[in-house]
């Protein structure tokens, strides 16, 4: 378990954990866990033992959104509105460091993901949800704007109907409607949920990392990218990709009838 008291990190198979560590909160935000929150997610980045990351909270909530005495109501508050003062302003440095790690992302939703913990929910690359789990975009209700996850995720998941619907409103739904709407993949009972995640990463994880970091920037560059662009970024991936080991490996694998071993080479 690595260092960090709001945000834990732990990496095992290949698999790094990234637990929102503030349960007497719910896993509210404050700056500290905001900033190893940001830490983890690069170092998952680069750390060429982690093939897959899942992200989740402890105790009876995924994340309650950003801690509102410290980041609305106190000096916190001042800092924020200065940076989004700038000519250019930054994406928030912590949903920067989810969207820009090359490693599938599974959210584990445990319980509530609501303000900017759905946001962080829909930033991930999969989304699996206990029965416990709600969600709620919750920003019109402070009279504020959502993030990435809301204005720019939420519409490409459920729809922009929907995601009105919801952005407008600021309505908490449960687990199941969730499901229903396509924001998350899979509903399963709270005891199940770590395993079923774990189970999911392993499979992630046994594929070939090289490939699957192409296959997720693919993925991104599909959201906005025109036809020929994407034709091109395909052209030289898998030009690059035919020549790496791990692409011959398979081959030989699915020849000679066996599981292939993926060494990122």
């Amino acid at each position: 378990m690595a260092e960090g008291t709001t945000v834990l990190y732990e990496v095992s198979d290949f698999i790094a954990t990234v637990t929102l560590n503030r349960p007497e909160v719910m896993n509210a935000l404050n700056r500290q866990a905001y900033a190893e929150l940001e830490a983890a997610f690069r170092r998952a980045h680069t750390d060429p033992d982690v093939r897959c990351v899942i992200l989740t909270g402890a105790g009876r909530a995924f994340c309650s959104g950003d801690d509102v005495r410290e980041i609305m109501l106190g000096e916190a508050r001042d800092e924020t509105v200065t940076r989004l003062r700038e000519v250019r302003p930054r994406p928030t440095p912590a949903a920067a460091a989810v969207l820009e790690c090359d490693k599938p992302v599974i959210a584990a939703v445990n319980g509530a993901a609501v303000g900017w913990g759905m946001d962080l929910a829909l930033l991930c690359d999969i989304r699996i949800a206990s029965t416990a789990a709600r969600f709620g975009e919750l920003f019109i209700k402070r009279g504020l704007v959502a993030d990435l996850g809301g204005l720019w995720r939420l519409p490409l998941v459920v729809g922009p109907s929907k995601a009105a619907e919801l952005l407008f409103t600021g309505e908490i739904i449960d687990a199941a409607e969730a499901e229903r709407i396509g924001l998350v993949s899979k509903v399963v009972p709270p005891e199940q949920l770590m395993e079923e995640a774990r189970t999911l990463a392993r499979k992630i994880a046994a594929n070939p990392p090289i490939a699957m970091r192409y296959m997720k920037e693919g993925l991104r560059r599909s959201r906005h990218a025109r036809m020929d662009e994407m034709g091109e970024f395909i052209g030289n991936a898998l030009a690059y990709l035919f020549t790496t080991e791990d692409h011959k490996e398979g081959a030989r694998a699915f020849v000679e009838k066996r599981e292939p071993v993926f060494r990122g080479r």
